[in-house]
């Protein structure tokens, strides 16, 4: 997903690129504006801590552009291909460490895990959008 300050600064084909580039491709995308009820769904396993409700206003403050992705350890790859969390750790030539800000404003975000990319890939695609 390319996060609120990705779509505002004009890096969805930039980012795009990068992805395909590497090989992976994209089963389906679209720009939404995820609503409260859904960031709290998305970052549920965060409910409780401090910074939840500024990652709940942070992914609500803008349109954001979801994408499945495909490919050989998918999951893998996009963690590598994006870098570190905070951008100060990412390094150059990841996406986070070329075009990240802040760890709060940090471009993209990527599910950790193939279960989690499942959860949250239905939060936002039906099974008749994905293209095989």
């Amino acid at each position: 997903m390319i996060k609120p300050d990705g779509v505002r600064r004009k890096l969805v084909g930039e980012i795009v690129a990068r992805i395909e580039r590497k090989g992976l491709r994209i089963a389906a995308m679209k720009m939404v504006k995820i609503d409260k009820e859904k960031a709290n769904k998305l970052y549920e396993e965060h409910m409780g801590k401090s910074f939840f409700n500024e990652l709940v206003s942070y992914i609500t403050s803008g349109p954001v552009v979801c994408m499945v992705i495909e490919g050989d350890e998918a999951v893998k790859v996009m963690r590598t291909l994006i870098g570190a969390t905070d951008p100060k750790d990412a390094s150059p030539g990841t996406i986070r460490g070329d075009f990240a800000l802040s760890k709060a404003e940090n471009v993209i975000h990527a599910s950790d895990a193939e279960e989690k990319a499942k959860r949250e890939m239905s939060l936002f695609f039906s099974q008749n959008e994905i293209i095989e």
